[in-house]
């Protein structure tokens, strides 16, 4: 079920009227005129940038050009990989692509930062870089943009209507499914003519799913015409982006060259970006390896992940003579899901009180002081760092919408919000052991010596799966405390292929995955989280596997909300019900980004709120790299 705007209104009754103003007043895109070219959109009826903007703000206009940037990644999308690749297709479910191919293209609209990297200064807004303008029908379900005049391709051919109309069409047919299911109720694209194209929705869409829209990379149709886009294959891509791909060994490293002549230029949503010669991303399966390659210089830009790694390693000469800068900046502020997904399509998870009972295994106050060192904040929501996270007791707005599934909710969704629990540091705080115990009897478990077995006499087995030797480490107590209450767990390290794959098909018992949102969640990223349909799309991000029709939805009210502060009423209905579940098992968040680099480049100041990407937006400094030994 999905209420309509009216609907939502009389649910949540007079509370609505009587609450004060959101600072952004709508998130409808309502508050985009029909039938009038556009030069950008916005989920808040308003933009920060003119139409005549020079360049955004966050950027630094006079930084140079020039040099290499060498670093690890510490993002991705699709079917990417950070520790290895064996295909340079970025845009299908097949094979593990490098990081960063996105840089290779251009989308039809920028959401005020570079292609396909999502919000920078400026939260739920789009505008024009392959369009030049765009025009909403009445009904709001045809998209029609103009292209500007100059883009091309890599090989000096026009980007085309065409073009665009192939890669909406083919991603919702073959593309992966952070693509396809994002396309689900796009109908079809049409090229009225050559600079003219049709995005048409069959109008269930989300009013919003749009801005995602409009941000995926446009391939071109002509080399799909002798390439198969369903393959993994390590040909370049056509793009028509301000990178190419250059030299790369599949699995060691690739290199994106800039292109000198790229189209875009001059142009204000590309100026004081894309300022290195050459990207350079390294790969390695290892995070020590990583590390020892940073401290070399082989490496000259590294996000550190390790807390222990950050507090006791960064003492090498380096670092000691200067040469090396290690820097906080804020995190972005944006809601995240981060910790361990429990597979619920495997039977021994079904009952929650065994999923509870998994949890109460986890001592984060040991892991943090031990491991950590103090470094991070415990987890507890599925939309923390927000506005969007519950706390206490529900509000009568978000009771609202909670009270018409009361007969399919559990009791503790309509209580204090759940919370993890707070152990006594020691490590094996037995009063937590004793209530994981207790629940676990409780679901059927029965104790045969020192193991849990079920009703058949099948003992209960758990395996983490992990892509690094770090987890080791850091699972080693947890792992500990299950075995002390009779499950036979254990970790499970893979390769990074193997860990792709087994994630995308969800082939695992336990696994830790972090996920950001943008700064407005949207239905379409919400529903890859967590919504029945997409619990079985191998691929999808619902790696729980939660498939509940409540949570199904309280999904189906996003759209539903007219305003910032009537969305926040909904996620926060929605975080109780699924903090309820104990389909995750939240770990830990840190208030800033650890960043070290080699003393060779400039950055601009403040960092932007919203996204880091950094090798867009940094530059190349001679003189601080003939200081160090580098220039």
């Amino acid at each position: 079920m999905r209420l309509n705007r009216r609907q939502f209104g009389k649910l949540s009754g007079a509370v609505f009227l009587a609450g004060p103003l959101s600072q952004w007043p709508g998130i409808s895109l309502a508050g985009n005129p029909t039938g009038k070219p556009l030069h950008g959109i916005s989920a808040f009826g308003d933009l920060k940038y003119g139409p005549d903007y020079p360049h955004f703000d966050y950027v630094n206009v006079d930084a140079s050009k020039g040099g290499k940037f060498n670093f690890s990644m510490s993002y991705w999308f699709y079917n990417q990989n950070p520790q290895t690749f064996d295909t340079l297709n970025s845009f299908v479910l097949k094979g593990n692509a490098p990081p960063r191919m996105e840089h290779c293209f251009d989308a039809l609209m920028v959401t005020s930062g570079p292609a396909s990297i999502g919000p920078i200064d400026e939260p739920a807004s789009c505008y024009g870089r392959l369009a030049e303008t765009v025009t909403i029908s009445e009904d709001r379900n045809t998209y029609t943009f103009k292209l500007r005049p100059e883009p091309r391709w890599h090989d000096g051919t026009p980007l085309t209507a065409e073009d665009v109309a192939f890669t909406y069409n083919t991603f919702k047919k073959d593309g992966h499914p952070d693509l396809a299911l994002t396309l689900l109720h796009f109908s079809e694209a049409r090229a009225l003519d050559e600079r003219t194209v049709e995005l048409v929705f069959d109008g269930k869409q989300s009013d919003r799913v749009i801005l995602s829209v409009v941000a995926m990379p446009i391939v071109s149709k002509a080399f799909y015409g002798v390439n198969d886009f369903t393959q993994s294959a390590l040909t370049p891509p056509l793009g028509s982006g301000p990178y190419k791909v250059g030299r790369f060994r599949a699995g060691a490293f690739v290199e994106l060259e800039r292109v000198d002549d790229y189209w875009g230029k001059d142009m204000p949503f590309a100026k004081g970006l894309y300022n290195f010669d050459v990207l350079r991303l390294e790969f390695f399966r290892e995070r020590q390896a990583g590390f020892e390659a940073f401290k070399k210089g082989q490496i000259t830009y590294r996000q550190e992940f390790t807390s222990k790694v950050w507090e006791t390693e960064y003492d090498f000469p380096a670092v000691l003579e200067g040469k090396v800068k290690k820097r906080l900046f804020p995190a972005d502020k944006n809601p995240l899901v981060q910790g361990w997904a429990v597979n619920l399509r495997r039977a021994k998870f079904a009952d929650v009180r065994t999923r509870q009972a998994i949890g109460l295994c986890f001592d984060f106050e040991w892991t943090n002081e031990n491991l950590f060192y103090g470094a991070y904040a415990r987890n507890q929501s599925y939309f923390e760092n927000s506005e969007f996270e519950a706390a206490g007791m529900p509000s009568a707005e978000e009771l609202a919408l909670l009270d018409p599934l009361r007969a399919s909710l559990p009791q503790s969704a309509f209580g204090e919000a759940v919370m993890q629990p707070v152990s006594n540091g020691s490590g094996r705080d037995r009063t937590m052991l004793r209530q994981a115990t207790k629940l676990l009897m409780e679901a059927g478990w029965v104790r045969q010596g020192r193991q849990l077995v079920n009703k058949d006499g099948e003992p209960f087995t758990l395996e983490f799966l992990i892509r690094s030797p770090t987890f080791e480490r850091i699972l080693g107590k947890f792992v500990s405390n299950l075995k002390a209450v009779g499950v036979d767990a254990s970790i499970r390290l893979v390769d990074p292929a193997q860990f792709q794959l087994r994630m995308e098909t969800f082939d695992f018992d336990l696994l830790g995955i972090a996920r950001g949102y943008d700064s407005l969640p949207t239905f379409e990223s919400v529903r890859n989280l967590f919504s029945s349909e997409t619990a079985k799309t191998d691929g999808s991000m619902n790696l729980a596997g939660v498939a509940d029709p409540a949570v199904d939805t309280l999904i189906g009210q996003i759209d539903a909300a007219g305003s910032r502060e009537e969305l926040g009423f909904v996620l926060r209905a929605l975080d109780r019900v699924l903090r309820s579940t104990h389909s995750w098992i939240p770990n830990w968040h840190s208030a800033n980004h650890r960043v070290a680099h080699w003393d060779m480049y400039g950055y601009p100041e403040p960092k932007p709120d919203f996204a880091f990407p950094v090798e867009a937006m940094w530059w190349f400094d001679k003189e601080k790299a003939e200081a160090i030994g580098k220039g």
